[in-house]
């Protein structure tokens, strides 16, 4: 299995809920607003199993100073891999030397 992580913002709305839903997360339940949360986030890093969505986390940010991560989803039969460490380490990249 090769994870593969990317930043992209090019993420069907079907893949995010599947996803969302595997979890159990109740923002499913608004798919319009959950989408375009996550569009127009500071960032948003995914990680794929092929064209699977399996994980994905977002930063909030003023992009100075503060950021805020709202999101770490992994698919629960992904789970314990890695692969939340995978995005986290994506995102610190570019928000580890921020304040806060």
């Amino acid at each position: 299995m090769e994870i593969k992580i990317s930043e992209t913002k090019n993420i069907e709305l079907k893949q995010i809920i599947d996803l969302y839903r595997a979890n159990k997360w109740s923002s499913a339940d608004k798919p319009k607003e959950l989408y375009n949360a996550l569009l127009n986030s500071h960032s948003l890093v995914s990680a794929w199993n092929e064209d699977h969505l399996i994980g994905l986390g977002n930063a909030i940010s003023d992009g100075y100073l503060v950021v805020y991560y709202p999101h770490l989803l992994i698919h629960p039969e992904y789970q314990g891999k890695g692969i939340g460490k995978m995005i986290v380490d994506k995102m610190q990249e570019k928000y580890g030397h921020f304040h806060m």
